[in-house]
């Protein structure tokens, strides 16, 4: 049988972004509204992705006894001076809209005194794994970077957040216009998802062992 993972979000995009990059595994990808049927969340009021990560992993882990999955994520923009950063979620407020948010961007920008057309920027992911049996629970911290840049023009209809007015480096084309499998090879949480496929495999293989 699967072991169960828990993201510990309720946005669904990212969860089914989730359950994309984790395919293959012997996991059933499980969201915090399936698990926990209570009204729950956790403030997220770290200075960092990694302090926020953690401590939702954290709270969501203890909740539930159950291998769990969190992120923090976000877009730093240089000319902001990397905002907005770990408030990206609410850059225009507590339980801001995707277009409230952008158009909060878009209004930041152009306050700006020059002509630019686009502003470097990337979208930073720091995701934190806590397994409550192993470690004392103790988080595996990994990192992943989508470098790019900001253009002042919505593009795109897939995705969420500020995909649309995201331009992966190297290409011409808006996070937003990327099919959901191209999007999942360069985007931040892909890179750092990356780095613990692995680490999950295993976390699964020694639990089948242990209860086999």
């Amino acid at each position: 049988m699967a072991r169960p993972l828990v993201i510990a979000t309720q946005n669904r995009g990212k969860l089914e972004e989730f359950r994309a990059l984790l395919s293959g595994l012997d996991i059933e990808v499980l969201g915090l509204r399936d698990v926990i049927q209570h009204e729950f969340s956790v403030v997220e009021d770290g200075d960092t992705f990694e302090q926020n990560a953690i401590k939702k992993a954290r709270a969501v882990a203890e909740a539930t006894m159950m291998l769990t999955l969190a992120d923090d994520s976000g877009l730093e923009v240089d000319a902001l001076g990397g905002a907005p950063g770990v408030r990206s979620a609410r850059f225009a407020g507590e339980h801001a809209t995707d277009n409230e948010n952008n158009a909060a961007l878009l209004s930041a920008l152009g306050r700006i005194a020059d002509d630019a057309t686009s502003y470097g920027a990337r979208f930073r992911c720091v995701l934190a794994l806590i397994d409550p049996f192993v470690n004392g629970g103790a988080p595996v911290i990994v990192d992943g970077v989508c470098e790019g840049h900001i253009i002042r023009s919505a593009r795109g209809s897939r995705g969420f957040g500020y995909d649309p007015l995201f331009v992966v480096e190297g290409g011409d084309r808006t996070m937003a216009e990327l099919s959901d499998d191209e999007k999942n090879h360069v985007s931040h949480r892909a890179r750092a998802l990356a780095k613990l496929r692995l680490m999950i495999a295993e976390r699964v293989a020694i639990t089948r062992h242990v209860h086999g």
